[in-house]
């Protein structure tokens, strides 16, 4: 019985994207004592798209005629390619990938980590990258409506999908507020992470650089560690989740600009976020390349690169290694955030969406190889000043290493004001980048889904929904507001998007049906996709999602930061977090289910029909 209403969902979803429903199918079966045929499908027009789905029977659909999409003129549209390449880049190139990429790199084997990366991107990452761009391009919609047109039952995926692109805001946003911060910090002839000398320095403060005889213990504290601890984050002034403290003013006034930006870069649409991405998606490559240089003349820099590339082949024979590679992959790529089905929901029809997403991947995953560079000749500039390993140094991940380790080097090179300045414009753009493709995912997707209420009112609701993500993210700008983003990024997103993202390939690749979502790439490039693609979408891309999930089922990492180990309690909130956004996947297959008529008997006797 269950493979059998499987099969009819299927069925159905294919009645949906042709505008049938079940109600007429119930009524019939009601009225007949025998077995319920389907009705014919025609090509019929639906929410101005011809929409032709082949039979139920997926066998032999590639012999129907390609289906015509017609473009419809009230949506907007890029004005130019490179627009939409940009914004692509600029949100699939964040701030992960100048920190996270390097740091798991080394720490899982070097340069023999690239074995795994290289397989799990080829493997799982591209091909759900180039299924949503696909999937965008042909229907023309957003992360909600969009599942009108494949499987109707899957479509709280869309709200699950706006729900994580909340909590991504509220406190993605607060960490360029902090870069923000440094930014109008570096504005000095001494940059204040420098020396001890500052109100906000304690007796543990040890400056060695430029020093001899300079004794470093574990209470040692450097000067930049100080003052992103106690005068950007204020983090001693809270004892944890229980008591995060008062709002801290600075940042409060950092995140309102953040925020303004952001609006009026979307509030038009993507013709003026697609101009503001040619600055904040290309900068970041200038500011690299020149960091990537000054790093290189640094005295101890081979130090460091030696120890990010230097393959340890026995790594490779630990199952951690594989996962690391899985997820830092999808991290990096970013399917199932609903972006890169809302931007390319703005592309011609016949755009060449198989190109761009080989082009853009590509482009970022060399961006994060790059920045190992640009990281590690640092780091080993860092251990040569410091008289310790270069895995001493790099102990630090995260926002430890963008915000202490990095500022602490660049702190002590001739030029440190000007390194310092676009380092963190670098910061600030990466993170602009994403920020926008965020939210423009949650914008597409609840316009596309009530047009008759927000069609002419695009800047009142993109101004509503700045609000929220302003007021959202208060509480990651208390003093304990470092505990909240980290509480928000393990589980507002974590384990959640992944989740959503292998439904949302499981719904396409067998509900949908592999042949007819080929059939729709045919319709658009002239050509079916290989046999390389197909299998990855029905059988390993999905396994490579399980993979990581269960992985991370299995084994559950203790949450800590800054020495702060987080109670149970907290925990327990976290989960509530997550299970937040997913539950709406069978909330609304149940109000499906409810809202359909017919009774649940008769619903299963027209799925034995149907199959019959």
């Amino acid at each position: 019985w269950f493979w059998t209403c499987i099969h009819t969902i299927k069925q159905l979803s294919v009645c949906r994207s042709a505008g049938l429903c079940l109600q007429p199918l119930l009524l019939q079966f009601a009225k007949s004592p025998g077995p319920v045929k389907m009705p014919h499908q025609e090509q019929m027009m639906v929410h101005g798209n011809l929409c032709a789905p082949g039979p139920p029977n997926n066998a032999g659909y590639n012999s129907n005629p390609v289906p015509i999409i017609i473009q419809t003129e009230s949506r907007d549209k890029w004005s130019k390619k490179m627009d939409f390449l940009l914004s692509v880049i600029g949100f699939a190139v964040d701030l992960g990938n100048v920190w996270r990429f390097p740091y798991i790199c080394y720490q899982n084997g070097g340069g023999a980590f690239l074995i795994p990366y290289v397989l799990m991107a080829v493997f799982g990452g591209v091909p759900l990258f180039y299924m949503e761009l696909a999937l965008g391009q042909f229907h023309r919609t957003g992360a909600i409506s969009i599942w009108k047109h494949i499987c109707p039952i899957f479509k709280g995926i869309g709200f699950a999908i706006c729900i994580i692109a909340l909590y991504v805001s509220f406190y993605y946003n607060t960490i360029i507020a902090w870069a923000l911060f440094y930014f109008y910090s570096s504005f000095s002839s001494t940059l204040p992470w420098t020396n001890c000398n500052n109100e906000w320095n304690t007796e543990n403060c040890t400056n060695y650089f430029g020093k001899n005889n300079v004794t470093w213990t574990n209470y040692s504290r450097s000067p930049a560690e100080e003052f992103y601890m106690r005068n950007v984050l204020a983090v001693h002034e809270s004892s944890g989740l229980g008591h995060v403290g008062y709002i801290r003013w600075q940042l409060l006034l950092c995140l309102f600009l953040i925020f303004t930006i952001v609006y009026f870069s979307l509030w038009k649409g993507v013709k003026t976020s697609g101009k503001v991405v040619w600055v904040t998606a290309t900068l970041p490559y200038v500011v690299l390349l020149i960091l990537m240089i000054r790093g290189a003349t640094l005295p101890g820099a081979w130090k460091g690169v030696v120890f990010y590339l230097n393959p340890k082949w026995e790594k490779l024979q630990e199952t951690s290694v594989w996962v690391d590679a899985a997820a830092q992959i999808f991290f990096s790529l970013g399917p199932g955030f609903g972006v890169l089905l809302a931007l390319s929901s703005y592309n011609p029809f016949n755009n060449n969406c198989y190109r761009d997403a080989i082009v853009t991947s590509l482009v970022n995953c060399l961006t994060s190889f790059v920045s190992g560079f640009v990281i590690f000749t640092v780091l080993g500039y860092m251990a040569e000043q410091r008289n310790v390993n270069v895995e001493d140094v790099a102990r630090d991940k995260g926002p430890s290493l963008l915000f202490i380790t990095y500022p602490e080097a660049i702190a002590n090179m001739v030029g440190s004001t000007f390194f310092a300045i676009i380092f963190f414009v670098m910061m600030i753009t990466l993170g602009l980048d994403s920020t926008f493709g965020g939210l423009e995912a949650i914008i597409t997707a609840v316009m596309d889904e009530y047009p008759d209420t927000l069609s002419h009112r695009r800047e009142l609701f993109v101004l509503g929904l700045v609000v929220v993500c302003f007021l959202g993210s208060l509480s990651t700008l208390t003093n304990g507001g470092a505990y909240v983003v980290k509480l928000l990024e393990e589980f507002g997103v974590g384990s959640s998007i992944i989740a959503i993202v292998f439904l949302e390939a499981t719904a396409v690749s067998w509900f949908y049906g592999i042949n007819r979502f080929s059939n729709d790439i045919k319709s658009m490039l002239g050509y079916t996709p290989g046999l390389f693609w197909k299998v990855c979408w029905v059988a390993i891309s999905p396994a490579f999602l399980a993979y990581i999930i269960i992985s991370s089922l299995m084994n559950p990492q203790l949450l800590t930061l800054f020495d702060y180990e987080f109670p149970d309690w907290s925990i327990t909130v976290g989960y509530i977090i997550g299970a937040s956004s997913f539950i709406w996947i069978p909330i609304y297959m149940v109000y499906k289910l409810v809202w359909t008529p017919g009774s649940l008997k008769q619903v299963r006797h027209a799925c034995e029909s149907l199959v019959e």
